[in-house]
């Protein structure tokens, strides 16, 4: 129950089991076809260059960035935790100028602030957190894509956290390009990072005037593999994707809204139950990540020893405060397979007893 990786279905762990084929076999690449219509419905688009980049969630900020980002273009990313923060440095490792707009820790950003920081510039992207990991905030994305028009930017999510657990609707909001994860909501083994990129973000790539940086990670190569061409660029992860389809499988199964609803439902009876212990939650209900909940350490306990005592007597794991939060907080994850009535009885009990 810490920030991911969540439980992983015995449905899931049987498919990523399943023989090795080739990655050019038909079969693997009819399941290839699958993934990237089920990645499309969890993300709400209908974008074409939509698939799973081989590698984690961070290889699939990195490839947003590599192939969006030129030397010399101008980035204007919203911190308000680690993983805006991770976005600017990456986005600097691709030599671009980098305008960062950050938030306290803990709270959204203001769309206002934001807009004032570009102000009278133009800008190639804007990039924002949906799902802030290490703080448990949910961004709205509604006010962004205005904002991105103003400075002429390409509008880009981070969706480590939502994917899967919360709606996020590229299409609606009109994000240009987003990455996830599979270890969280997805309750899938890490190791792949669904991606999305709108025909203006192709654009934009095909527009390039250098080399993308990293040939790997290179779109316009993945393109030709992924698309009807199947020219050959990289052995793909087999097994792991034959895992990722029968995760995405049983997501639409239960049903988008109907496991959006389990998330909030249950989120908010583990919340009712930490502020049942006495425990705050420094995150403002209005803008609480429902896979995620931010508790505060009380005064008096050591963060690592309630932590260990969790892990070593009930098997729990939580996850430990970062940045700001480090030493502070807890983070514990409700996410996909380890978003039940199970969890949040162990977890209540036992954070009880290792408080007493």
């Amino acid at each position: 129950m810490g920030p991911g990786p969540s439980d992983v279905p015995s449905q899931v762990l049987r498919a990523q089991g399943a023989p090795t084929i080739g990655h050019l076999d038909p079969e693997f690449l009819r399941c290839m076809d699958e993934c990237r219509a089920m990645i499309r419905a969890v993300y709400g688009t209908e974008n074409t260059m939509t698939l799973p980049i081989s590698g984690t969630g961070s290889a699939g900020m990195e490839t947003l960035f590599a192939n969006l980002l030129e030397p010399g273009d101008a980035a204007l990313i919203c911190t308000h935790g680690v993983f805006g923060g991770r976005m600017a440095e990456v986005a600097r490792r691709q030599g671009a100028e980098v305008v960062e707009v950050k938030a306290p820790w803990g709270q959204p950003l203001d769309p206002e602030k934001v807009a004032a920081a570009g102000a009278g510039r133009r800008f190639r992207v804007l990039a924002l957190v949906h799902a802030e990991t290490s703080t448990g905030v949910l961004q709205d994305l509604a006010p962004f894509r205005a904002i991105a028009d103003e400075h002429g930017a390409l509008l880009v999510a981070d969706c480590v956290t939502s994917f899967a657990g919360v709606p996020i609707e590229l299409d609606r909001h009109g994000v240009d390009a987003a990455y996830s994860g599979t270890q969280k909501c997805l309750s899938a083994p890490p190791g792949l990072a669904p991606i999305s990129l709108s025909e203006r973000a192709m654009e934009r790539v095909r527009a390039r005037e250098h080399e993308v940086r990293s040939w790997y990670l290179d779109l316009r190569l993945l393109a030709r593999y992924w698309g009807d061409e199947r020219a050959y660029h990289h052995t793909a992860p087999v097994n792991a994707i034959f895992g990722l389809h029968e995760a995405l499988r049983l997501v639409l199964t239960e049903g988008l809204e109907a496991r959006y609803e389990r998330h909030a439902r249950l989120s908010g009876e583990l919340q009712a139950g930490l502020r049942g212990l006495g425990l705050e939650l420094p995150v403002a209900e209005t803008h609480r990540l429902p896979p995620l909940t931010l508790v505060g350490i009380p005064d008096g306990k050591d963060d690592k020893q309630v932590r260990r005592h969790l892990l070593d007597r009930y098997g729990l794991e939580i996850g430990g405060g970062l940045g700001d939060f480090a030493g502070k907080a807890w983070r514990i994850g409700l996410m996909g397979a380890s978003c039940t009535p199970r969890h949040i009885a162990l977890c209540l009990s036992a954070l009880e007893d290792a408080l007493s």
